[in-house]
């Protein structure tokens, strides 16, 4: 499994409650449908109240860790043929315009790993 994960921004005049609503009821929908390589898509919003943000160190420049995940390699590659089609290309930047500062995205491919319960 393959997992790319985006730190996206919301535009700056548009509450969070209206940013999350947005996404959630708009964009992913269009994603899921544009977008059949990905077996999972889940969005996580940033909560800062309660938040530890260590002295010196800066606020995130983000409000959600979006996670993609594909069966393998090639199923990513093969989203990404998709996404970068300039007709598919243009109905996602579109629709982002709604709700993002495209400007300020980020995507990465990670490698996770993960520890399961102690023994």
């Amino acid at each position: 499994m393959i997992k790319a994960i985006a730190l996206l921004k919301a535009r700056a005049d548009l509450p969070h409650e209206d940013f999350v609503d947005y996404y959630e009821t708009r964009h992913v929908p269009l994603i899921q449908s544009l977008l059949p390589e990905t077996l999972d898509y889940r969005r996580n919003y940033l909560r800062l109240e309660g938040a530890v943000i260590c002295e010196g160190a800066s606020a995130p420049d983000f409000d959600v860790i979006t996670e993609m995940r594909f069966a393998d390699r090639a199923s990513f590659e093969r989203m990404m043929a998709i996404a970068t089609r300039a007709d598919i290309a243009q109905r996602i930047a579109e629709d982002e315009e709604h709700f993002l500062d495209r400007s300020r995205t980020r995507m990465f491919l990670v490698e996770e790993r993960g520890a399961g319960p102690p023994r």
